[in-house]
């Protein structure tokens, strides 16, 4: 299971003809309309970490899931994704219009006096959105108007105009107040609990016989979602009145029942596909759980 999605496997989801990511360009700056983008869309935004930096400039109705937090949009809005901070959209609407721009973060490494995270909606804790009238969804699609027609230009120093572009979208997003009234009212323990679920289930069923279980701790998850682990811990027990720890073993226990049944692997390659380093440890937990060995459940 990936952690992180590539750029590469962004492109291969979302487009049947994908746009070539070369490697001397590390940067790698795209812009897009969204209509566009609608239209060739192959699969769901799934719930990760990219690797690139994300700005939309998007007008529907649609919640915006990131980290623990989630967000109900409907209008014309302005959302600054964080390579740091896992997320996902759930489109609530058919209509939806605006542009999109991604990058990694060497787009502008050496053009800057401070890192990108230094800035407040990329920040930890950071509020990555901004509610826009309709007067300022047309200046700012001016200047995605501006970076598509830059970006099919033979013009020498057409990045550095591009940054120049960006820069434009940060400086006037960051004149706007961030969207406060969209954080109110929501129940981040259930959500962080929802995640971690998703985020749980994901890793199942383990196929091929080569493949892994990755995430196998509270520690595990709470890094993936980036957030404490003290309080992935507290938002699942008060939403569930399970540890962390529980939902993982009962998982666990859940596909090696399945795996024991369905599968003619033995124990060794059921106890290494689950994550345990030695078959005596997956007997000892499975014998913890069921009062019975593996090779005794499965006769």
């Amino acid at each position: 299971m990936s952690t992180v999605e590539t750029l590469e496997e962004f492109y291969r989801q979302k487009y049947a003809n994908a746009p070539e990511v070369r490697p001397n360009d590390p940067g790698h700056f795209n812009v897009f309309r969204v209509e566009d983008h609608a239209a060739t869309q192959k699969a769901p935004l799934k719930y990760a970490r990219r690797e690139f930096y994300k700005i939309s400039l998007i007008k529907g109705h649609f919640v915006y899931h990131y980290a623990d937090k989630s967000l109900e949009v409907n209008g014309a809005t302005l959302l600054f994704f964080n390579p740091e901070v896992p997320y996902t959209m759930e489109h609530l609407g058919n209509e939806r219009t605006g542009f999109f721009c991604i990058f990694r973060g060497e787009y502008f490494s050496d053009h800057l006096r401070n890192s990108l995270r230094e800035l407040p909606m990329y920040a930890p804790g950071g509020k990555p959105a901004y509610m826009l009238d309709e007067t300022q969804f047309r200046s700012f699609g001016a200047i995605y108007e501006k970076m598509l027609v830059e970006i099919q230009s033979d013009y020498r120093f057409k990045n550095d105009l591009i940054r120049n572009y960006i820069m434009e979208i940060i400086h006037n997003a960051l004149k706007i107040q961030p969207s406060e009234k969209l954080y109110r009212n929501i129940d981040a323990n259930a959500r962080i609990t929802t995640v971690f679920m998703e985020l749980l289930e994901r890793q199942f069923p383990i196929e091929p016989a080569t493949q892994k279980f990755q995430l196998r701790s509270a520690k595990d998850f709470a890094e993936k979602l980036n957030v404490h682990v003290n309080h992935l811990n507290r938002a699942i027990k008060l939403s569930t009145g399970k540890t962390t720890t529980e939902h993982i073993a009962d998982r666990l226990m859940g596909e090696a029942k399945a795996m024991l049944r369905h599968t003619h692997r033995n124990v060794s390659e059921i106890s290494y596909s689950l994550g345990f380093e030695e078959p005596a440890h997956f007997n000892h937990f499975f014998k913890k759980h069921t009062g019975m060995t593996p090779t005794a459940f499965r006769a």
